[in-house]
């Protein structure tokens, strides 16, 4: 979901953001590479918009990678359990950087054997889960990615948080270019909706947070979690589609699940050890793969001559893209700050002096 540009924010170049974001990287210790890998899908997670998952994290990874509870230069072990299946040990790495190896791993076996299933063990935060369905789509392939996260989600019917938002992302090619993607949360919001707006003062909309007595609540200072997809009539489908992905990102790697997840924002000491899983198919083992994508665009052009002229997902998110990459991406007042304070940390020159100064 694409969100409005906040009171007070300026709109900073995508590249001089990504290219502060490699220097301070750099600067904690990551290889190069890495640097611009997690730097640039960031940056593209904030060009479509999401920026709950986009550079207003690049802070919170920076803290965590100086306590040593994300590992700047993790050893990752890949163990191939069948001809189309694997697991990779993430050894605490950051989950972006993870996620990318572990998707493209997924790809390649997919194009040996028409389909992949690869899980992910004791990893971090892995953003935004679109980054890796469409990178899978735009090769040619379906890509299919999910994750979890400690308790920030309050079950249908609960009053406490026990699961996270536990994102599922699908994508498929298009002819056109960009793929066709869904990409969303299975509670109402992402938890990092309601931490951005703790940090810049923001109400929440109604109907999607709890607080500590189980009521409703528009003040994130007092929302202990978020309801699941569907609401107060309906929530049992996104709280079911939740525990499905817990399980298919946690026990079935090894890893804890809900309330057994070390917190994201709690003890920043503490390694997550959070999974996540992916599956590619190659469209070209199917009978329909060889026009897929041709067919994908024709249900574009036919939804499109609908009445209300409905979109595609991913196409909000895409023109969103197009849209920044002209204007800038929009960095919040408190985000700004945290950005300054970094950058005198780590010694590297800020984009936004005049803004931290003033």
């Amino acid at each position: 979901m694409v969100q409005p540009i906040a009171e007070g924010s300026v709109c900073l170049p995508a590249e001089d953001i990504a290219a502060w974001a490699v220097q301070c990287l750099q600067a904690l210790d990551l290889r190069p590479p890495d640097a611009r890998q997690l730097a640039d899908s960031l940056v593209q997670t904030s060009l479509w918009g999401v920026d709950t998952h986009g550079i207003a994290r690049l802070p919170h990874y920076f803290e965590r990678i100086s306590r040593g509870s994300i590992r700047a230069r993790p050893v990752l072990r890949i163990e191939r359990t069948g001809a189309s299946t694997a697991q990779v040990d993430g050894d605490q790495g950051q989950g972006i950087l993870v996620g990318h190896f572990a998707n493209r791993l997924a790809m390649d076996i997919a194009r040996e054997t028409g389909l992949a299933a690869v899980g992910v063990r004791d990893s971090s935060h892995c953003g935004a889960v679109g980054l890796y369905a469409r990178e899978a789509a735009r090769a040619g392939l379906i890509g299919l990615a999910f994750t979890h996260a400690d308790s920030i989600a309050a079950p249908h019917g609960g009053q406490r948080p026990f699961f996270g938002t536990n994102p599922i992302a699908i994508a498929f090619p298009r002819a056109s270019g960009e793929p066709v993607c869904l990409d969303m949360a299975t509670t109402s919001i992402p938890w990092n909706r309601v931490m951005n707006a703790r940090r810049e003062g923001h109400t929440l909309p109604p109907d999607i947070a709890i607080d500590a007595h189980g009521q409703p609540t528009t003040d994130p200072q007092a929302a202990i979690a978020v309801t699941p997809l569907g609401g107060q009539d309906y929530g049992h489908k996104g709280y079911a589609l939740a525990l499905m992905v817990d399980l298919l990102s946690g026990p079935l790697h090894g890893n804890p699940f809900g309330p057994h997840i070390p917190s994201m924002f709690g003890d920043l000491d503490a390694p997550r050890r959070i999974g996540a899983f992916f599956l590619v198919i190659d469209p070209m083992r199917f009978a329909g793969g060889p026009m897929l994508a041709a067919v994908v665009e024709q249900m574009a052009h036919a939804l499109a001559a609908e009445p209300g002229a409905p979109r595609m997902p991913g196409d909000p998110e895409h023109d969103c893209a197009a849209e920044r990459r002209r204007t800038g991406i929009p960095v919040e007042p408190q985000l700004a700050r945290q950005m300054h304070d970094w950058s005198v940390r780590l010694g590297v020159p800020s984009p936004l002096r005049t803004i931290a100064q003033g």
